[in-house]
């Protein structure tokens, strides 16, 4: 850890290139709009190596989607970012659900009468989705969207959801009632009228795919930002990683923490920005596919993972279980590691797992 931390300190020094890993609710729309005029704009930054710093970002998924990456020409770079984008935004138009033509949600209107076949990237998407709901009881269930669309509307009018409204949306809420077959490539609704909602974990995959993207193209020193989701390969040159500061109300006031990291991915879920009171209750924007209603337990949950597909969808899980229970998810899988910050009142409490401890570096 002392070693870490000295490393920390030479970082800040040196002004080397600090990431902020912003809550999701963090990118709203309103903030964006303010971002168009840099659309596609890079900088470039020489290093000793010989290997340059080119920095872009556009506006995609409804938030600032960032590139840095390190390349020996701004050619290169250049290509290499273009196509990486592109392949954010085809991502978007297959897993959005506010596009009625996507082809997520045409899946979603025919797949109650027949197994439809779907594209490679919306079944990875969908197994991944299944797999996490698997280990953590539910908790993660991309059929939430009936209870989803509910709390976006409780979240614009200031009204809780009608009980009769709730009960009829939770009937048709239930992971295990999506059939997937690997074999042909389809997918299968048991119920009519369930509503296949990604939220909790496109940002993440598009991130992941992004990151392999500019792979492809030899750029082995990157990382991808999409709101609160990261991705990042290896180190740039002459670190140990890339530094990433953690905005968190588990850091007191003047108190910074940061988290140093290659060739895996981070989000952080919050209910920060993103959230309703309603008669004296706060409810986040994190619906709990259980009870049907927003979240009322969690601040923020940050997530290390091997990719950022498994930190998206496990932040967002983390949001929903009771912290003690979702430490144990956390510790229970290889190469994760969690930052719980969790409401009791108007009482914070920070539960850090394990792994989580080597990574953190507190001033």
């Amino acid at each position: 850890m002392e070693a870490f931390q000295q490393e920390f300190r030479r970082e800040t020094q040196e002004r080397n290139l600090v990431v902020h890993l912003w809550f999701r609710s963090y990118f709203s729309w309103r903030w964006a709009a303010l971002c168009l005029l840099g659309l596609a704009v890079g900088a470039c930054v020489a290093h000793p190596t010989g290997s340059q710093r080119f920095e872009y970002f556009r506006i995609q998924m409804g938030t600032r989607v960032q590139i840095i990456l390190y390349a020996d020409s701004e050619e290169l770079a250049r290509q290499a970012a273009t196509a990486a984008f592109e392949r954010i935004q085809n991502l978007d138009e297959i897993l959005t659900d506010y596009n009625p033509e996507s082809e997520l949600m045409r899946l979603c209107r025919e797949a109650s009468r027949r197994p439809v076949p779907v594209s490679g990237d919306l079944l990875s998407v969908l197994d991944r989705s299944l797999g996490v709901s698997r280990i953590t009881d539910g908790a993660f269930d991309v059929t939430v969207g009936p209870l989803v669309a509910l709390w976006r509307e409780a979240r614009r009018t200031k009204r809780l959801p009608e009980r009769r409204l709730l009960a009829a949306a939770r009937a048709r809420v239930g992971y295990k009632n999506v059939l997937l077959d690997r074999e042909t490539g389809s997918i299968k609704l048991r119920i009519s009228g369930m509503k296949l909602d990604v939220g909790g974990i496109a940002k993440g995959y598009a991130a992941d795919q992004a990151l392999a993207v500019l792979k492809g193209h030899g750029i082995l020193r990157a990382l991808v930002a999409a709101g609160g989701d990261i991705a990042v390969s290896g180190a740039p040159p002459g670190k140990v990683g890339w530094t990433i500061a953690v905005q968190s109300p588990a850091v007191a006031p003047g108190e910074k923490m940061a988290l140093i990291l290659h060739d895996c991915g981070v989000s952080t879920s919050g209910d920060t920005e993103q959230f309703v009171e309603i008669r004296g209750a706060r409810y986040s924007h994190i619906v709990d596919p259980k009870t049907g209603r927003g979240v009322r337990h969690s601040a923020t949950v940050t997530v290390i993972a091997p990719d950022d597909t498994s930190a998206d969808a496990l932040a967002t899980a983390l949001s929903v279980l009771p912290p003690k229970q979702g430490l144990k998810v956390a510790e229970s899988q290889p190469g994760v590691a969690a930052l719980i910050v969790a409401r009791n009142g108007d009482q914070l409490r920070s539960y850090v797992s394990r792994r989580m401890q080597s990574y953190m570096s507190r001033h």
